[in-house]
């Protein structure tokens, strides 16, 4: 592609959403030298499965977060030298503004706010490219044969597309008072691979793949233009190197269908008699008629529509029908009106397995037998009890990574949690959707790169580490489930009456001593209030340590890189050896707060000695004071021993620091150092 403008460092926000996803990889498959960062949240409608093609190219880097954190954009901008953003993160579902129309005003105009202050702030960005609807148009008169062009009149009709214009107008300011060098788009209805069945065509092909019902909102008359995800990421593609700073681009096609023809097409693919299997339900509140588009500047740049809508439709549902569990139990999603489901800040909650109403009567074709929402098999072994399901929230952390391949391995059914800790409505829809027997919480923010980030976001920490636990736990109480909280030892030091070397550690009713940091403050304050409730069972972990020895998070793998090192012995925990302990004790429905270590203390000297032993002969290492620490560190660091009795009195089989150091860890990677060193 011939360029006229060429990126250096491309930030992309919601690229683990579905059309972003597809821009980011093809970016990434295409132009090897550009740096691309993508920043998202992974809120309910987004995976990092989508960014797979991207994940392992040396010129890809992901980052979890919220464009309404103005800290973490600033920083980002400026450590990873941002020349470009393309914007697209954003509340999107139509249903969804109509139930809480005020989290697409923090999402849509709030958020889209932020980036564009950090960019003035910053004064780097070349391009800024803002990713907008048709919808900002409003509703299209039906006997219309010219589309609306980039300077119709800006007429929104619903929450949704409200809040994207509210978005548009903000970005268009900034173009004009700050020199910010803008581009709006503006498209129509997309489709296509690893999309969120909240929206029509993916909807509506899972419940045509288990012969259900199609539900359309009133009589299926609404005329919208579909266009398939690929060839949008190419107009992307083309508005990115030739769009004009300044301009507008409409991302549309003229091939218009009604929704009653889009549910027929579908029912057809898969052999159902649409007369039997679509369904007229309830309109929403407004329903625009009608979205058309002048697509004729865009094609100046030299983009045209590639596919078909026939072969755009056949590759979609093929790929649905070969990932089925892509996007795990979505029956919320699949109601004929889900926002009371999917979306925060709704009080009514529905059963999302209450869609009998919907069913229909068995279909024999191929694709009908594949029950698409039915666990796979590696969950749910016949081994294990039918009735137990842990929801586990902390999806991309360390431990909560961990937790899920143990019940893989244990073959006990779980989930993946999709809302925020601090949002109330969202963890309900979150357990009236799973239906857990359990709820495990091991998210929770620990810094960025270490404790010390906490220091100078107080509000972010506090948010996550105090609010959200607080909320899930009393959203636990009130439907009766045992919340599993993996916690902190970080909380004390030792002191007159606990004195280093003594082997007197601290119980589980001992006050919190240490207030070094903020990071521990957070943590002494939730376990504290957390005593009040009678459903968790707080796990008190220290200086987590696994058999992966490649994991950053992993304290020996921090300390054979540090410059120097401390030696102060301190209580620890063995993941390999005590993560399924915490899953017996669920299953005991223990309670309380519980020293999650092994028994006795282990220094780094000791544990860097033993990676000497076991692992690198030639590995060298030098030590130095707390107060020449003191000098390179933010907040101090807890140093403490941890009182495991009450532990190894109900799990006597649980082994001492130093025996599993060596069992769990050193001693398997040995075999795989000595193995490397004979080949």
């Amino acid at each position: 592609m011939a360029n006229g403008y060429t990126p250096k460092s491309i930030l992309i926000t919601g690229a683990a959403g579905f059309i972003a996803s597809h821009v980011c990889n093809r970016l990434i498959r295409n132009y090897p030298d550009y740096k691309i960062v993508v920043l998202d949240k992974l809120d309910y409608c987004s995976s990092l499965k989508n960014l797979d093609p991207s994940r392992s190219s040396p010129n890809f880097k992901f980052i979890k977060g919220d464009i309404a954190s103005a800290d973490l954009v600033h920083f980002i901008l400026q450590t990873e030298s941002i020349d470009t953003i393309m914007h697209f993160a954003a509340q999107t579902h139509v249903d969804n503004s109509f139930g809480n129309s005020f989290e697409f005003t923090k999402n849509n105009i709030y958020g889209t706010h932020v980036l564009l202050e950090a960019c003035k702030v910053t004064g780097q960005i070349k391009r800024f490219i803002h990713v907008s609807t048709d919808e900002v148009y409003g509703e299209t008169d039906e006997d219309a044969v010219v589309g609306n062009h980039e300077a119709s009149q800006l007429l929104p009709t619903n929450p949704y597309s409200a809040t994207k214009a509210g978005a548009e107008m903000l970005v268009m300011a900034y173009g004009r008072s700050y020199g910010l060098p803008v581009i709006t788009t503006r498209g129509n209805n997309v489709y296509g691979t690893n999309q969120f069945p909240e929206k029509l065509i993916p909807k509506f092909i899972l419940l045509a793949m288990k012969g259900k019902i199609l539900p359309i909102h009133g009589d299926g008359s609404n005329v919208r233009s579909y266009l398939y995800c690929e060839d949008v990421a190419e107009a992307f593609e083309v508005i990115l190197h030739r769009g004009e700073v300044g301009h507008v681009y409409n991302i549309g096609t003229k091939k218009e269908r009604r929704v009653i023809d889009v549910a027929r097409d579908i029912c057809r693919l898969f052999n159902l008699d649409p007369e039997d299997h679509i369904k007229f339900v309830e309109n929403r509140p407004f329903n625009d008629q009608r979205y058309f588009l002048d697509d004729q500047k865009l094609k100046s740049l030299g983009w045209y529509e590639r596919t078909t809508w026939e072969e755009g439709l056949r590759k979609t549902m093929e790929w649905y029908v070969s990932n089925p569990g892509w996007w795990g139990d979505v029956s919320g999603a699949l109601l004929p009106h889900p926002r009371m489901l999917m979306v925060p800040g709704i009080e009514r909650q529905f059963d999302a397995a209450d869609t009998s109403n919907l069913d229909s009567a068995p279909v024999t074709n191929k694709f009908c037998q594949n029950k698409m929402l039915v666990p796979s098999t590696k969950h749910s072994l016949p081994t294990q009890k039918p009735s137990l399901k842990f929801l586990i929230y902390g999806r991309t952390g360390w431990i909560g990574g961990l937790l899920g391949k143990l019940c893989e391995k244990q073959g006990i059914a779980y989930e993946y949690g999709k809302g925020r800790l601090e949002q109330r409505s969202q963890l309900l829809a979150d357990i009236q959707t799973v239906k857990p027997t359990h709820v495990f919480n091991a998210a929770g923010v620990t810094g960025r790169p270490n404790v010390d980030w906490c220091e100078t976001h107080k509000p972010e920490t506090i948010r996550t580490n105090v609010v959200g636990t607080l909320t899930l736990a009393d959203v636990c109480r009130e439907h009766g489930l045992l919340m599993i909280n993996y916690a902190t030892g970080c909380i004390f030091e030792y002191d007159a009456t606990h004195p280093l070397g003594t082997g007197v550690g601290f119980k589980e009713e001992s006050k919190p001593n240490f207030t070094g940091s903020f990071y521990s403050k957070t943590k002494a304050m939730v376990e504290e209030l957390l005593r009040e409730f009678d459903n968790v069972c707080t796990l008190r972990v220290r200086m987590p340590i696994s058999s992966d020895l490649s994991n950053p998070r992993n304290f020996i793998t921090k300390i054979t890189r540090y410059n120097k090192v401390v030696d102060i012995p301190n209580s620890m925990t063995i993941l390999d050896e005590l993560l399924p302990v915490s899953i017996e004790m669920a299953k005991r429905n223990l309670k309380g707060i519980w020293n999650f270590t092994n028994p006795g203390v282990v220094s780094h000297n000791e544990i860097l000695q033993m990676y000497k032993d076991y692992i690198d002969p030639n590995f060298k290492w030098v030590n130095f004071s707390l107060e020449e620490q003191a000098k390179v560190i933010v907040a101090p660091r807890s140093n403490n021993e941890l009182d495991a009795s009450k532990l190894k009195d109900e799990f006597p089989e649980i082994l001492t620091i130093k025996d599993s150091l060596i069992k769990y860890v050193f001693e398997p990677n040995r075999k795989t150092f000595a193995w490397g060193l004979s080949k």
